[in-house]
């Protein structure tokens, strides 16, 4: 029964996906978190049935029940992206419940902090305080588990070097680059990761961000013809846009945090001399 885990930490993923949709659609809004969900065209409650994550979305065929508009693809994109997250931090963590129920509650952070910098262009600063926090309980854990004060120091001087740098990107391109968000969100990141995997998560946001760019060249190209328009998340997208930073440097971080990726070793692979 090795699957039984796998498939509540993606039922759980899922649930918790939808929670964030709201706190997504709410957050800044005036509106509680706690009111009754309703269809955002016509303003009619939603039943018990049509709030089941994931399968109510294919149930109603991506349609509300009531006036048959169309339910915006994301809500579903972060119940399965919530889901898959869950899902990977539960392989990988399994043996250190400390870690996985960290891990948890920042994947759902962070799934806040890319649709709302996607859709607005700005990262709430409760977000970025919630990952400070998190932050300092992952250095708590590091301490209590080696008792070792300099690697908490190394820890903490790697966040602020990678938040340095991205301030001089920001203050260099006056913001055109770089948002101060994304200089903020770096300190956390950079602190929960420390040493050269604070160094790759950088390098794997650019690397990550220049191959987004190509494919967006490329598809562009090919949907012109059709005068066909992108959107991610809902937001419209264009060679133009002013795509936000964040969900690269989200991305980096994950990749290093859950498989180690590292840098070093990859240009050392491709350039062994």
């Amino acid at each position: 029964m090795i699957w039984v885990p796998y498939v509540f930490f993606a039922i759980l993923g899922a649930i918790v996906g939808s929670f964030l949709n709201v706190v997504i659609y709410r957050l800044h809004t005036g509106k509680s978190l706690g009111g009754r969900s309703h269809c955002m065209s016509c303003g009619e409650t939603l039943l018990w049935y049509e709030l089941i994550p994931v399968v109510s979305y294919f149930s109603l065929r991506g349609r509300c029940n009531m006036c048959s508009s169309w339910i915006p693809m994301r809500y579903l994109a972060v119940e399965l992206l919530t889901a898959g997250l869950f899902v990977l931090a539960w392989h990988i963590f399994a043996a250190t419940p400390m870690l996985l129920i960290l891990t948890l509650i920042l994947f759902a952070v962070f799934i806040i902090i890319l649709v709302y910098d996607i859709r607005r262009s700005i990262i709430p600063d409760e977000m970025t305080v919630s990952v400070g926090i998190l932050a300092i309980l992952f250095l708590t854990y590091e301490y209590f588990l080696n008792r070792d004060f300099w690697s908490i120091g190394i820890y903490i001087v790697s966040g602020l070097l990678v938040s340095f740098f991205f301030w001089c990107l920001w203050y260099l391109s006056k913001g055109r680059w770089i948002g101060f968000g994304d200089v903020k969100l770096a300190l956390p990141l950079g602190i929960i990761l420390g040493g050269s995997a604070a160094f790759s998560m950088v390098v794997f946001s650019f690397w990550i961000g220049a191959g987004f760019a190509l494919i967006l060249l490329g598809l562009q190209r090919v949907l012109k013809k059709g005068k066909t328009e992108m959107s991610f998340f809902g937001a419209p997208l264009t060679m133009k846009s002013e795509i936000p930073f964040a969900p690269f440097l989200l991305a980096g971080f994950i990749l290093t945090y859950l498989f180690h990726a590292d840098t070093f070793s990859i240009i050392e692979f491709f350039m062994p001399w």
